[in-house]
């Protein structure tokens, strides 16, 4: 293992856990999450629930206010999912286990277990899957 994955993995077991006890968010153990990931940690921190395993790539968006409405909610990420470089999670959704959101894609309402969703608005386009280590698995 070169010095960079050492590093690497590192600094990816210790940013959950930073954002746990500093922000209050709950996060499943084993999480990943990419620094250059957008939490929402200005008005509803403790509104962001990611499962365990779940991987949130760079430059993700995960929120959980919308100040335009004066809203505050929780969002909820399921276990075994993997949001894609450049993604924005609306506030408020649902997404199931299992699940890959494609990159770039807008996830505006809730995605159900065991599904890859994409685009702008997200819609589900495949169905029936199964998802270990960030991966689709047969």
């Amino acid at each position: 293992m070169s010095l960079r994955s050492k590093i690497w993995t590192v600094v990816t077991d210790l940013y959950p856990a930073f954002l746990r006890k500093v922000y209050g968010m709950d996060l499943g153990r084993g999480v990943r999450i990419s620094h250059h990931a957008h939490l929402d940690k200005s008005i509803n921190p403790k509104g962001v629930h990611i499962g365990e395993r779940t991987w949130v790539l760079n430059g993700a968006f995960v929120l959980a206010h919308d100040h335009c409405r004066a809203l505050r909610t929780d969002t909820f990420i399921g276990r075994d999912c993997v949001i894609g470089i450049n993604s924005i999670i609306m506030p408020g959704v649902h997404i199931g286990d299992e699940v890959i959101i494609g990159g770039g894609s807008v996830v505006t309402k809730d995605i159900p277990s065991h599904s890859v969703a994409a685009g702008n608005p997200a819609t589900v386009i495949k169905t029936g899957i199964k998802v270990r280590d960030g991966q689709i698995a047969e």
